[in-house]
């Protein structure tokens, strides 16, 4: 507690402990002054007899403000045995430049609304009792920057809530998320792992290119709604049994849902996880983990943060599940910084509000483009004519997601034009960002693979991906309709 007494001058008051207030500037250590007890003997012993006995009696006397007094005496003295004058004022300290007000006088933030930013990469313990109170669990503290932080364990919290999960990790991006849980124990040395044939690209690149090709992983891909195809593959017999099985639900690009319920089931009674990628559906459309599966991954970069500023990933579930990721994750990194997750923090607080409109614009969008002449085919769960429009209906009762994908009438420079034509969506990668994006998936994804290998994987060229935004579905489609008209 201080007050300003005049330009320059501060009065000191006594301190109030029981609000959290900051001790004086020389109380920094504890009470104990700006330097530690043996060193300010030593400090001491260094001064001429007359100054000495002046900053013993001093310090005789206890209490704050003496600390303070002796702090600026010892200063002082310092500086006129330097400068050889008594009027000039003393030079700043680097002790105190490093430590004061921070030390033990870090001010009380119980009470912000908002969660507050923790910056830090590391953790201090006051001796070394505590410190082994912390290493044999019981002394809180994550120790260091790579185990945790308070800001970002408040997101973590925030989506164990939203998804109904016993544990939460975040880490930097949903490719971390992915490949931590690949790479963890919960997939085994030459394990067998289910995934499904429309996916997002980086995924099934990892899955292909290393946990196939390097680690001798067993990969099975079946289609979406096969359910026969899922069967054979975990009564297979010359494979181990699948760990894991791991789709996204809804799909990138073409939004093929899967039955979550039935999967599961099937799954569990062979022992095999089921891990849903739910970054197109958000907590707000679906919860994977009520309706059987058993982690739930997220690219927090989309709906979550919701504003094209962050990137993050999150997987939620059983914490003893969890807890294998983690430990991946405290060994190779990947994990969320504290400025990013306040980013998320804010993103989330209006996920339900956002994805409200999201669900609108994309079934309104939907809807107009089944109409238009220039549209060959529309993909979006929403719409009685998605073959897993009934699986969505059940699954997804509050909305089918911002995302809709649909096959321009024409080839892929017809197609280009149509997303050169738009003037509001911006022509970038990602989606659940508060403005609209518009992608070409073979131009801006699978631009160097040759036209047989995207016709393998599903491809079109004449695909557009349109991810909507806030804005009003009325300069939406004004916008996208005049640039379908345009192409002929």
């Amino acid at each position: 507690c201080m007050a300003i007494a005049g330009a320059g001058r501060v009065v000191t008051k006594p301190a109030c402990a029981s609000r959290g207030c900051p001790p004086p500037l020389g109380t920094v250590f504890g009470g104990r002054g700006v330097l530690a007890p043996k060193r300010r003997t030593r400090a001491l012993s260094a001064l001429p007899a007359s100054s000495r006995e002046k900053a013993e009696r001093t310090n005789s006397l206890g209490g704050e403000g003496n600390a303070d007094s002796e702090s600026r005496d010892l200063r002082q003295e310092s500086h006129r045995q330097t400068s050889g004058s008594a009027s000039s004022p003393p030079a700043a300290s680097s002790t105190d430049l490093v430590h004061a007000g921070e030390r033990h006088g870090r001010p009380s933030v119980g009470d912000a609304l908002t969660t507050p930013i923790v910056q830090t990469s590391t953790y201090w313990f006051k001796d070394t009792e505590e410190l082994i109170a912390y290493q044999e669990g019981n002394h809180k503290s994550y120790e260091y920057g790579r185990y945790g932080n308070p800001t970002v364990r408040v997101c973590e919290e925030k989506l164990m809530a939203l998804e109904g999960a016993e544990e939460c990790l975040l880490s930097s991006s949903g490719m971390t998320t992915a490949t931590n849980l690949f790479l963890s124990g919960l997939v085994p040395t030459h394990g067998h792992i289910v995934v499904t044939t429309d996916c997002y690209r980086r995924t099934r690149q990892f899955i292909q290119t290393f946990l196939q090709a390097r680690m001798g992983a067993h990969i099975t891909v079946i289609e979406p709604s096969d359910l026969d195809a899922l069967q054979s593959a975990l009564d297979c017999d010359d494979k181990p049994t699948p760990c894991i099985f791991f789709s996204e639900s809804p799909t990138n690009p073409y939004l093929r849902c899967i039955d979550i319920p039935k999967v599961s089931a099937m799954c569990r009674e062979k022992g095999c996880l089921v891990c849903i990628d739910a970054t197109f559906a958000t907590p707000c459309n679906q919860r994977p983990l009520h309706q059987g599966a058993d982690l739930v991954i997220h690219s927090g970069t989309k709906y979550l943060a919701g504003h094209n500023d962050v990137l993050c990933g999150a997987i939620a579930g059983p914490k003893h599940l969890v807890s294998q990721v983690r430990d991946m994750q405290n060994v190779l990194g990947g994990v969320m910084d504290p400025h990013g997750a306040y980013l998320l923090l804010r993103g989330m607080k209006t996920l339900d509000l956002r994805v409200a409109r999201h669900n609108a614009n994309a079934m309104a969008l939907a809807t107009h483009l089944e109409d238009h002449p220039r549209v060959a085919k529309v993909h979006y769960p929403g719409l009685p004519s998605h073959r897993d429009h009934l699986v969505a209906r059940d699954l997804m009762p509050s909305g089918y997601g911002g995302v809709v994908s649909f096959e321009v009438d024409g080839d892929l420079w017809k197609t280009a034009r149509v997303v050169d034509g738009c003037n509001l969506p911006y022509i970038a990668p990602s989606l659940g960002g508060v403005e609209s994006l518009i992608e070409q998936p073979t131009v801006i994804s699978y631009w160097d693979q040759p036209k047989e290998v995207r016709e393998q994987i599903g491809i079109k060229d004449n695909l557009i991906r349109y991810s909507c935004g806030i804005e009003n579905f009325e300069d939406i489609w004004e916008d996208l309709k005049a640039a379908l008209d345009a192409v002929k």
